[in-house]
């Protein structure tokens, strides 16, 4: 049994992006994060990379899921065996291949049994279905953590934590409220693409996975009349919390597809800052900054663009002593913490769901009693 007060977890993620595994450890009780631990980064190869991205858009049991839940599970047990020795408890997120909020289903792929059985852990997964299947979003999962790690760096006033990774999505904070599930303390909800069309424009133009520091996109114009048709997509009329999938805007590379890789790169770039800039007309009080996490915040251009489309000053996260390549891995440690006792893990104001609710699954290797 796992004791009670603060717990070393170690955490998971795999984003959209593609890029690898992220781990992550974080001293927790589920309420507060009491000290962040060692870090460690697994990167896909280009054929494993190569069999996940065939297996996007599948549901379980469709083409391609098996293979790529094997690649999954092996990268995910390579990368956290080097922690998990330090840890009582494996938060494991998986890898999206689809979600879909209307119809009440998602799919991560990756075993958390089999997970279990390879570190000699006890693993907490499946993070999505229990919100899901209670009328919510089943994402952004990150809200809660986010309110802890705004606890932790004592702020006194609200603010906002972007997370730019494939899809863009961002946690308003209030840290004064009493815990994140109180009204008024969170409000979350995905802004619209991020990287996701720009490194898939990199992938089939270029051969690149990504347009570094933004350079490309630098060099382009902005087409103004696809940002305008961009902006007519009915996503941005929905009142949040709102959630997508990765490929709900990948209409988008059809509307660049006649631009010079320069200006299609620019065009995509200042789609995912305009996303954020319709974003901010959502909060509930203006924030007093916005901490950008994810790949994206090493984008120079990008973050230009958000600096033009946002009122508040925008920084990289490091800026108040947090990881950004990291913050995702360390949120599923924390929230397998708050699985595993029973707490919270979403509410009303980040999913959509009807009442605050714990979600989450729990698998235990043979060699633990329960």
């Amino acid at each position: 049994m796992m004791k009670s007060g603060s717990i070393w977890a170690l955490g998971a993620m795999s984003g959209t992006s593609l890029d690898g595994v992220d781990a992550a450890l974080v001293l927790t009780d589920g309420h507060r994060i009491e000290a962040f631990g060692d870090t460690a980064y697994r990167p896909y190869s280009e054929d494993e990379s190569i069999v996940i991205r065939a297996a996007f858009g599948q549901w379980p049991g469709g083409p391609g899921v098996s293979a790529a839940a094997r690649v999954i599970e092996a990268a995910h047990a390579e990368v956290m065996a080097s922690l998990a020795a330090d840890a009582e408890l494996v938060g494991f997120h998986g890898q999206t291949l689809a979600h879909d909020p209307g119809g009440r289903r998602t799919h991560q792929a990756g075993d958390g049994a089999r997970l279990a059985e390879l570190l000699n852990r006890p693993v907490a997964w499946d993070f999505r279905s229990a919100d899901m299947h209670l009328g919510g979003q089943g994402a952004p999962l990150a809200p809660f953590f986010h309110f802890a790690c705004a606890r932790w760096m004592n702020a006194r006033a609200p603010l906002v934590f972007l997370n730019l990774g494939g899809v863009g999505n961002l946690t308003w904070v209030d840290p004064t409220q009493p815990a994140p599930e109180v009204p008024g303390a969170c409000l979350a909800f995905d802004t619209g693409p991020a990287n996701a069309p720009v490194n898939d424009l990199m992938v089939m133009r270029l051969g690149l996975s990504y347009d570094s520091a933004g350079r490309i996109a630098a060099d382009g114009k902005v087409d103004r009349g696809v940002i305008a048709r961009f902006l007519d997509h009915p996503y941005f009329l929905k009142m949040p919390p709102k959630s997508l999938d990765r490929n709900d805007f990948h209409g988008l590379l059809d509307m660049v597809a006649d631009l010079s890789d320069a200006d299609a790169a620019a065009t995509l770039t200042c789609a995912a800052a305009v996303a954020v800039g319709l974003a901010a007309d959502h909060f509930p009080l203006p924030p007093e900054r916005i901490l950008v996490t994810g790949g994206g915040r090493h984008n120079v251009t990008l973050m230009a663009m958000l600096d033009d489309e946002l009122d508040a000053p925008v920084s990289p996260v490091e800026e108040v002593g947090l990881d950004g390549d990291m913050l995702e891995a360390q949120a599923f440690a924390y929230l397998a913490v708050r699985v595993a006792r029973g707490m919270p893990t979403s509410c009303p104001t980040t999913t959509g769901v009807g009442a605050a609710v714990g979600g989450g699954l729990i698998n235990y290797p043979p060699a633990i009693e329960i």
